[in-house]
């Protein structure tokens, strides 16, 4: 008798872990095929914003980069239902997640390559960052929020994306040490391009950032440094964004 109760609650347990495990695997099927439905309405936006963009499609790394990650993993668990809707969601702290057609687009023009060290300005949960490192060979990202910097160190820790080093400051002097960069990224408004990341930029570098006021119109700014160490900048497209905060 004791052998056949030992035989059925090995069974049970079997069966439990069977049952997890499927559980786990049709989840992880509905979040890749939202993922892919995510990389098609950002295509039609971009078609739909290419006066802005100056092109009808963006660069297809950074599509497959969107349809890849999961960004399930980077937002609070009662967000996790709409992870995939291309709309911002409130991480805590009175910060969110950017929409996914931001970050495309911020990450497209960027223009990354496999080669690039690229410094990210907010980390909030990591997502931004995790895109990055799958197109660059570093990622440098910067949180001022201590409790935000420490969530998003654990979600690109949890998801694999190790080529990721953060670090918890005021992301307005940016990150000297490692610097310079061949891109920088800014996921806050700020009333100007602070001087000390277009000191970090690289020359032939680029720089996307939000610039505008909280309660002012914002624009998606594209910085450029060229060879001679020349700074041009260009506005893209009106944004709204959580200010940029810090003593400076």
């Amino acid at each position: 008798m004791k052998k056949i109760k030992h035989i059925v609650f090995w069974l049970i347990v079997i069966g439990l872990i069977l049952l997890l495990f499927s559980s786990h695997v049709i989840a992880e099927d509905v979040f890749q095929h939202q993922r892919l439905e995510l990389v098609n309405i950002i295509k039609v936006n971009v078609v739909s914003t290419r006066a802005f963009l100056d092109r009808g499609a963006l660069d297809e790394r950074v599509l497959d980069a969107i349809g890849k990650v999961p960004r399930h993993e980077f937002v609070p668990d009662d967000q996790r239902p709409y992870a995939y809707e291309n709309k911002p969601l409130p991480i805590g702290y009175g910060q969110t997640i950017s929409q996914p057609y931001i970050v495309a687009i911020m990450t497209d023009l960027l223009k990354p390559k496999k080669t690039d060290r690229v410094l990210e300005i907010g980390t909030g949960s990591g997502y931004q960052a995790a895109i990055l490192a799958e197109l660059v060979d570093s990622v440098y990202t910067i949180e001022i929020i201590e409790e935000l910097a420490a969530t998003a160190a654990g979600n690109l820790k949890r998801t694999g994306y190790n080529s990721v080093h953060t670090q918890t400051g005021d992301g307005y002097y940016g990150w000297e040490t490692a610097a310079p960069f061949d891109g920088i990224i800014v996921t806050a408004v700020a009333s100007h391009i602070p001087p000390p990341l277009i000191k970090q930029l690289k020359p032939g570098g680029r720089m996307m950032i939000p610039v505008g006021g909280q309660f002012i119109m914002q624009y998606l700014t594209l910085v450029i440094k060229d060879f001679d160490n020349k700074v041009t900048t260009r506005q893209i497209i009106p944004v709204r964004f959580v200010p940029l905060t810090g003593k400076h």
